[in-house]
């Protein structure tokens, strides 16, 4: 253990020492003119070192993808870097010409992006894909490049090679697409990896598959890997340093023992002080209210026919579920992607036929409505999808969008507009945000807007699928605190759909855990977390990144937010 620990210290030892692979000296990066603030990223200096991961933390509009996308040479022409150096292997890549940066990208630099879905061709296979690398950067034969292609996909623990070459990136899971872009990106054995919050989007279990591979790439490799994220249990799993980033600026930096556990900086003990803790032990008390939502043997199966290529498949997406919410109460269903969350609650909404059950809703069988009967009671339950741009309409005002559902149930405009204005002040936004276009306004407030607009119809039920995993932590916090405070408020039932349990812990009292369109475990948020029955259940707790870390008591969240404005001059 003694040798261990000092082969461990002599490697860090080492590692502080090595002539850092990135040098960032005072980038400065301009913003539009017609922007408020200035420069997206003011004098910004750190180093990435060999065999290190330096995970890169802020908020959204902290800077950290402007800073990653000037390393690669990739900025839009709208940004400007009005001063400073990036210097890769003894040159300042900002005075590269593009035909320099081309065939430093990929080969000597590499970055994976955040959605792989949109960084990877849809209409090429995959291992297309990864072997034009080696076309472009090498003079490899065409036998070579596929032999390497499929040494890449063993590298990153993707299982049949020979089968994943060929296959397009719709046909693969979201952690098999982010392995093909790793895959892409380790090809020629870059110095830098850069990584824009990779694991965002994934569920956990697969989340953890991808933080583990980096951290084994990062160990056989020599490459320093910068890692751009806003999840403070990530910087715990995997960090050796931190730079914690706040509009443009860095506020702090230092080993991730010393940010994690001894903040300085107000703004990061705010960050930190919003991360969802683990549930503490408790005891889970029953409700007395009404049922509002009764499903009894709701099933969904899914075909596909068969071609000359393929096999017709059969998908059991839901299987024979039960359950009951009451009023006021909070249900949250958890599991990975595939688990049939989403099928689950497209049935509640009648959104797609169930095969057969029973979903009472207020004492309205909606399985068994026709369409003419169901488009009286849509009102009774409304959704807040994950993505809030993209559930609102770009071309149209934020108030005319608002009214619109409360319209077409017949209210009058007057009284639809009295409820927008009530609304808009439950979720804490002004009242001009009527007049406002969704461009205007960052993703959290987008995130309040849907919510108010999914409330003004007066539902019953509400249902917030994965309405907060592409959130900054700070305003994460907000959006759950809203929902606590609109549901005690206005009596709601709530229906609460996510992969992250830290986060289910916050706002449910009860849990349902799915798996292969199973219930495999249900009960009170405090038995679910400290004492789980199933394995399945107790695998997803595991996987949850920065296990080991105690997240250190802070000051309250506001306290922290008061100083910063003070320092400010707010």
């Amino acid at each position: 253990m003694e040798a261990q620990m000092t082969q461990q210290a002599e490697g860090d030892a080492m590692t502080e020492t090595a002539k850092p692979v990135l040098s960032i000296r005072n980038l400065t990066v301009a913003l539009p003119v017609h922007i408020e603030r200035a420069n997206a990223v003011e004098n910004l200096s750190f180093d990435v070192r060999p065999k290190e991961i330096l995970c890169v933390v802020g908020e959204s509009g902290s800077g950290k993808s402007i800073t990653s996308l000037a390393t690669m040479g990739l900025l839009s022409s709208s940004l400007k870097v009005t001063s400073g150096e990036i210097e890769f292997e003894g040159r300042n890549v900002l005075d590269l010409d593009p035909n320099e940066h081309n065939a430093l990208r990929g080969d000597r630099m590499a970055m994976i992006f955040q959605e792989p879905m949109t960084a990877l061709n849809p209409a090429y296979p995959v291992g297309e894909q990864i072997e034009e690398v080696f076309r472009v950067h090498r003079a490899y034969g065409k036998a070579e490049r596929r032999k390497r292609t499929l040494k890449l996909l063993e590298e990153v623990h993707l299982p049949d090679p020979e089968r994943l070459f060929g296959s397009y990136p719709h046909q693969l899971s979201g952690g098999q697409r982010q392995r093909i872009m790793i895959a892409m990106a380790l090809a020629l054995d870059p110095k830098l990896l850069i990584a824009d919050e990779p694991t965002t989007a994934l569920d956990v279990t697969t989340q953890a598959q991808i933080l583990k591979l980096l951290k084994q790439l990062n160990a056989r490799h020599d490459a320093g890997i910068m890692f751009i994220t806003h999840d403070f249990g990530v910087v715990a799993e995997i960090a050796d340093r931190v730079v914690v980033m706040r509009q443009g600026e860095i506020v702090e930096q230092g080993t991730a023992d010393e940010v994690l556990n001894n903040p300085q900086h107000a703004y990061t003990r705010a960050l930190i002080d919003a991360v969802p803790r683990r549930m503490e032990e408790s005891e889970d008390v029953a409700s007395e209210n009404p049922v509002v939502i009764d499903v009894q043997g709701l099933k969904k199966t899914f075909h596909t026919a068969g071609t000359l290529f393929k096999k017709s498949r059969t998908v059991h997406a839901v299987k024979d579920i039960s359950f009951q919410v009451r009023r006021g109460e909070t249900l949250g269903i958890v599991g990975e992607s595939g688990s049939g969350k989403t099928t689950l609650v497209r049935c509640l909404m009648r959104l797609i036929d169930p095969d057969s059950g029973k979903i009472d809703i207020s004492g309205v069988d909606f399985a068994s409505q026709s369409s003419a009967e169901l488009r009286k009671h849509r009102q009774d339950i409304q959704i807040v999808f994950q993505d809030p741009y993209g559930s609102l309409n770009p071309r149209r005002t934020i108030g005319s969008q608002l009214i619109q559902g409360a319209v077409n149930f017949g209210v009058p405009r007057e009284e639809a507009w009295r409820r927008v204005y009530e609304l808009l002040e439950i979720v804490r936004m002004p009242k001009y945000s009527v007049h406002r276009y969704p461009s205007q306004f960052s993703g959290g407030q987008r995130q309040r807007l849907c919510i108010a607009r999914a409330l003004v119809v007066n539902p019953k039920v509400l249902i917030a699928d994965e309405a907060v995993s592409a959130l900054d932590v700070s305003i994460q916090r907000e959006v759950l605190k809203l929902i606590n405070d609109i549901r005690d408020r206005l009596g709601l039932t709530v229906i609460f759909i996510t992969h992250d349990l830290r986060v289910a812990a916050q706002v449910c009292d009860e849990v349902l855990v799915m798996k292969h369109g199973e219930v495999v475990e249900r009960g009170g948020v405090s038995q679910i977390f400290n004492a789980p029955q199933n394995d399945y259940t107790k695998a997803l707790i595991a996987a949850q990144p920065g296990q080991a870390w105690e997240i250190p008591e802070m000051a309250e969240f506001s306290a922290a937010q008061a100083e910063l404005d003070e320092a400010a001059g707010q």
